[in-house]
């Protein structure tokens, strides 16, 4: 088995078990069973799907010449899924905002640090 093919493999063992989780707590809440052929099939479902995600993903990005996928593609990738493409849209939005605040703090401490060593440099010169 190739370098590709065990990695792939590997994928799918990590998926099938994070299913396996999932529903083995969904079946818990719901005081339910869900066989094991289910749960094979839902992981098949969902590492089938990821592999179409990432396909179209990297036909977004190369397509508008990039090399990078950004959040657009991933919009792009979701469209189709009116619940998903929701998700994805309030998350980019969260991720946003988030990072204008940070913005706005570092360019709130570096005027902090620039005015600090301004007064030093004051006392500095004052003291010579």
């Amino acid at each position: 088995m190739d370098e590709d093919e065990a990695q792939k493999q590997r994928l799918k063992a990590a998926v099938h078990y994070t299913v396996g989780r999932l529903c083995q707590d969904i079946a818990a809440d719901c005081e339910k069973q869900i066989t094991k052929q289910t749960i094979a099939a839902i992981a098949e479902t969902a590492f089938r799907q990821c592999d179409i995600f990432a396909k179209d993903l990297e036909a977004f990005a190369r397509h508008a010449k990039r090399h990078t996928v950004t959040v657009d593609d991933v919009k792009l990738t979701a469209r189709r899924t009116t619940a998903l493409y929701n998700y994805i849209q309030q998350k980019s939005e969260e991720l946003a905002l988030n990072n204008q605040e940070l913005k706005e703090k570092r360019k709130k401490n570096a005027a902090k640090r620039k005015s600090k060593d301004m007064e030093a440099e004051e006392e500095n010169e004052l003291e010579d």
